[in-house]
């Protein structure tokens, strides 16, 4: 995924660069597993003659993401939804750049079915800061919600954003659906899971709302 990149020196990223990330940091397992896990793909290619595919995925968001998983976006509209506080993680100056979930399954399609095998970013270039993430979806689901700074995260990434140059030469793929919209079709999914009384029909969204 994204998180090969680390924190960034080059932005947009594109594949060719290897990254900026701390070894030993407390984010480092989680970035260094995502680094090692493309250096044993390519040795198992490499040694047993067989074909891989590689997607680094940027941030990607949707119905069905579970309300406790800790991901930006499904934090603040479960916080928005309830009238809690929205919380950001240090100033929310920091940016990321978020695909809906119907874009990234394209491009993963597009990349399997295609004859590349070198690691292709699958995001959406449309980049805004996390306080703008806040302030949008406060906006979109209403109430009264304040928004609350806590301490930065430890080697929380400042920019994210994937240069796809590559992904619309070699897959012909690009995202399409607005950051609106896709935000949207998931504050309604959240809306109504959260309305559910029964816990056991939760996570169960009709196959429209992956629908662009």
């Amino acid at each position: 995924t994204s998180e090969v990149y680390g924190d960034p020196e080059v932005h947009p990223q594109p594949e060719t660069y290897w990254g900026h990330v701390n070894p030993i940091g407390p984010r480092a397992c989680y970035d260094e597993g995502k680094r090692v896990a493309e250096t044993l793909a390519y040795a198992y290619a490499k040694q047993s003659n067989v074909s891989v595919r590689v997607a680094r995925i940027f941030n990607t968001y949707g119905p069905r993401m579970h309300a406790n998983d800790g991901r930006v976006v499904s934090n603040f509209i479960i916080q928005a939804l309830q009238g809690a506080p929205i919380t950001v993680y240090g100033s929310g100056d920091q940016t990321r750049s978020f695909q809906y979930v119907s874009d990234l399954v394209n491009g993963m399609v597009a990349l399997m079915e295609s004859n590349y095998t070198q690691p292709v970013n699958i995001g959406n270039p449309d980049e805004h800061s996390i306080i703008t993430f806040a302030q949008l979806i406060r906006e979109m689901v209403g109430g009264d919600s304040r928004i609350e700074h806590l301490p930065p995260v430890v080697d929380d990434p400042q920019r994210r954003r994937p240069d796809i140059t590559l992904a619309k030469k070699v897959l012909n793929w690009q995202p399409t659906v607005p950051l609106k919209r896709g935000l949207q079709k998931t504050v309604d999914y959240f809306r109504r899971e959260l309305g559910r009384t029964n816990h056991e029909e939760r996570n169960h969204a009709p196959i429209e709302d992956f629908e662009p």
